[in-house]
């Protein structure tokens, strides 16, 4: 396995990027994104490796204002900026001459699980689609917090879209926290969930800009499901405490050619362990099934 740097620009902005890349010539390659405030560093070299092992390429890249990439403010959720992102990403590597471009898979986790059903929708062809516990409904993941913590997110999103019409620093809330704290995920299993994937030395910072709330709350990637007609996995936690998982099985039923696979797991734990080795095994042969036949 070798790694290339390979960077791309969306919205005026660079975008940092790595290329994966398997002993064979021009290999199928798999295009990957993390989710809600995460770099690319963040497990997603590990399940690239697990790809590579079988003989596929995988390009891992930052959004704009997040890892490497530059852009301010830092951590930036923004769905629309994301997804993006992910069709200027996908057309860079449609022009990378390493890769057979004609047999690409989309792969993402969490809220990127969303973001790959939408690009897999917007940006055809697509060959195939992993969506990993997948963010699909705003609505359906607001109603699972208690109406306190909806009303706190609100007014803090409002004050930062108030910071930003009067040219003030972003307001910034915390990603993950404890369940006594607002955060943008603080169910019991988010903070050490979330922080066991990120790597030691690593410079992120646990915030983001507080108006990510309201676009969360609009982003509904099940609208697009009906449109991704590749072949799709969807890898539902059963024990999510921050998606609902409900959501998730009917967003999978709109595929048109969809495939689910629950594991009694809380969100986090396909990052690590052996949920890790089971997911990544059973992602790696669908990958494998769908791009090299």
């Amino acid at each position: 396995m070798r790694k290339v740097d390979s960077e791309f620009w969306s919205g005026g902005l660079r975008c940092a990027g790595t290329l994966y890349l398997p002993e064979r010539e021009k290999p199928p390659v798999v295009v990957m994104a993390h989710g809600f405030g995460a770099e690319r560093c963040f497990r997603l070299p590990a399940f690239a490796e697990r790809f590579v092992e079988r003989g596929l390429a995988a390009y891992l890249f930052d959004y704009r204002n997040f890892g490497d990439s530059p852009g301010e403010p830092r951590n930036l959720v923004d769905p629309r900026r994301h997804v993006a992102d992910w069709g200027a990403a996908i057309d860079h590597v449609r022009g990378l001459g390493e890769v057979d471009a004609g047999r690409m898979g989309l792969w993402g986790s969490s809220y990127s699980g969303g973001h790959a059903l939408v690009a897999a929708a917007k940006f055809k062809p697509v060959s195939a689609v992993v969506s990993q516990v997948p963010f699909v409904d705003g609505v359906a993941t607001a109603l699972g917090f208690k109406p306190r913590f909806v009303a706190q997110a609100i007014v803090h999103a409002t004050l930062d879209l108030f910071a930003m019409a009067t040219g003030r620093p972003p307001h910034t809330v915390p990603i993950v926290g404890d369940p006594d704290e607002f955060a943008m995920m603080n169910t019991p299993d988010a903070r050490p969930g979330y922080l066991a994937i990120v790597p030691e030395g690593c410079a992120w910072k646990n915030e983001c800009p507080a108006r990510a709330a309201l676009t969360l709350l609009f982003y509904r990637p099940t609208a697009y499901a009906k449109r991704v007609d590749c072949p799709a996995l969807v890898v539902l936690a059963e024990n999510d405490s921050l998606i609902s998982p409900a959501s998730v099985r009917k967003a999978a039923a709109k595929l048109v050619n969809g495939r689910i696979e629950p594991y009694p797991v809380g969100h986090f734990d396909v990052y690590v362990g052996e949920w890790f080795e089971k997911v990544s095994e059973l992602e790696s042969e669908f990958l494998v099934r769908q791009l090299l036949g």
